[in-house]
């Protein structure tokens, strides 16, 4: 039985798969780097560095003894003692970071503040104070978590990681609300005061003109009440 011979368009068919340019595949894993990647996480390690190290013979005051500092000293209402700050001291953790992971606890470590209490007798006649009693004291003040070379914080075993975030500057803030408040279009003023700590007060006049004040965004009270 003879064969059938290949049609002509069965044969041009295979030549053009045949011709047909191959897909180039281009591999950019083998470029090098041009810029070097710089480490994200250096920015927040420094900066809880500096936050815990303190070297008072070179001028130095990290920022926790700023803010202990800033509480002290504190003296009673009669003025015949007074607490002050020392310094203060973190020593070496209970527990590594690996060990804090399985055991499921902070990553943290022991903070002690050396306190001096003086004691003071009055004059009742003239009011000048004297040295009566002068006493040092170590105390435990509780356990500071600790940064890992990660940047991050063990807390219950678990790693966490601070967020920032942006903080309005202390001052005064004043504005109104284009008269979009009111059906009449009367633009209704406010002030917002933000402290460098402690509560924001906003002032706000109302339709009739009337001032009201908010304490931390809450309840509106009229502003005879402070």
């Amino acid at each position: 039985m003879a064969t059938k011979a290949p049609t002509k368009g069965k044969v041009r068919s295979r030549k053009a798969q045949g011709t047909a340019k191959k897909r180039i595949r281009k591999i950019f894993g083998d470029i090098h780097e041009v810029v070097q990647m710089p480490n994200l996480i250096e920015v927040q390690r420094e900066s809880y560095e500096q936050f815990l190290r303190s070297d008072p013979s070179v001028g130095y005051v990290s920022g926790l003894e700023k803010t202990l500092r800033s509480v002290f000293p504190i003296r009673d209402f009669a003025g015949t003692a007074e607490l002050d700050f020392v310094h203060y001291e973190l020593e070496e953790p209970k527990y590594d970071t690996t060990e804090c992971r399985q055991r499921g606890i902070t990553y943290a470590a022991p903070m002690k503040v050396t306190l001096r209490l003086i004691v003071f007798e009055v004059d009742q006649e003239t009011e000048t104070r004297s040295v009566l009693d002068i006493k040092e004291q170590d105390v435990y003040m509780g356990d500071m978590p600790l940064m890992t070379e990660n940047g991050t914080f063990i807390v219950n075993g678990t790693e966490r990681v601070i967020v920032s975030q942006m903080h309005r500057s202390p001052g005064v803030l004043f504005d109104h609300d284009r008269g979009k408040t009111h059906s009449s279009g009367k633009l209704l003023f406010a002030a917002r005061v933000i402290p460098y700590r402690g509560s924001w007060l906003d002032f706000e006049f109302d339709a009739k003109d009337i001032v009201n004040v908010r304490i931390d965004r809450k309840r509106k009270l009229p502003v005879t009440a402070l």
